[in-house]
């Protein structure tokens, strides 16, 4: 593997511009502190320790000899332009996936972006006060931190920082009250100008290792196969919440989830999934 090189695995488009899914990255698996623009918490959530210079960890999946757990993760996207849109009804939450996995009590990390939050500040607020839940961040604006993105507008390298911690404002403002100090990468695409740009700010970049293709499918049937043939122990698993551009999510999720606690896996927050590993060496 190139180090911090971008992988990209497959595609997911979301909103108005296609974004990718499926870089990847290499983090060092031991705890470190959290910057308090992430989360003030009194108890901090694992994290990995930065890499060489200080540069932001990259963390894809937990430890596959430490028994069958996995973690959904749900991107609740929204670029900065796409205000008008959700005027006119267009429908970048969902409200029934949410339902769904309280239903079935699935533990889950949502991925927000500040944007989405101020959108729906209700129901993020109701997601960060959730136990079952976790709220993390997935910038501001969505728009890519690299330059070949899928179509997605691109945020220039001096401010990609401000653009994560603008999406903490947001956030607190709509009344998550204790953001995860976790961030995604707009259509998970990064190189190392923007892990380098973004470091200082005590975040653990998370990627995953199973591409649900939820984005824009219309067979259910084929996302819940392509989830199944995926998942192995330790895995991330990455979905999206947004009706319009995922109309299938809610469905697979009441699919998906059934079989794999058949098959004996464990559902929890992707925090878990890095403290396994921050202790696992």
């Amino acid at each position: 593997m190139i180090p911090l090189a971008r992988r990209i695995t497959a595609v997911c488009a979301l909103g108005a511009a296609l974004a990718a899914c499926g870089t990847t990255g290499a983090g060092t698996p031991r705890p470190a502190k959290p910057s308090v623009s992430a989360s003030p918490s009194a108890t901090r959530p694992p994290v990995l320790t930065p890499g060489p210079g200080g540069l932001t960890p990259v963390f894809e999946h937990g430890p596959r000899t430490m028994g069958k757990t996995v973690a959904l993760t749900f991107d609740a996207d929204m670029t900065a332009d796409q205000g008008p849109r959700a005027a006119s009804g267009e429908h970048f939450d969902n409200p029934g996936l949410i339902t769904a996995l309280r239903t079935l009590k699935v533990p889950a990390t949502v991925f927000m972006t500040g944007r989405w939050a101020d959108q729906y500040p209700a129901e993020a607020r109701a997601l960060g006060h959730d136990p079952q839940f976790e709220v993390a961040n997935h910038s501001y604006s969505h728009y890519a931190f690299t330059d070949d993105c899928y179509g997605l507008p691109t945020v220039g390298a001096d401010r990609m920082r401000a653009d994560v911690e603008r999406a903490y404002t947001s956030l607190r403002k709509a009344g998550v009250p204790h953001p995860m100090p976790y961030f995604r990468f707009p259509g998970g695409c990064y190189d190392q100008q923007a892990l380098r740009a973004i470091d200082g700010l005590g975040v653990t970049a998370v990627q995953w290792d199973v591409i649900s293709g939820d984005a824009f499918a219309t067979d259910a049937d084929a996302v819940v196969r392509q989830v199944l043939d995926g998942v192995k122990p330790g895995s991330v698993v990455v979905m999206h919440c947004t009706r319009s551009a995922a109309p299938t999510t809610e469905r697979v999720v009441r699919r998906v989830v059934p079989e794999l606690r058949r098959l004996g896996y464990r559902f929890v927050k992707v925090s878990e999934l890095i403290g396994q590993t921050s202790g696992h060496r």
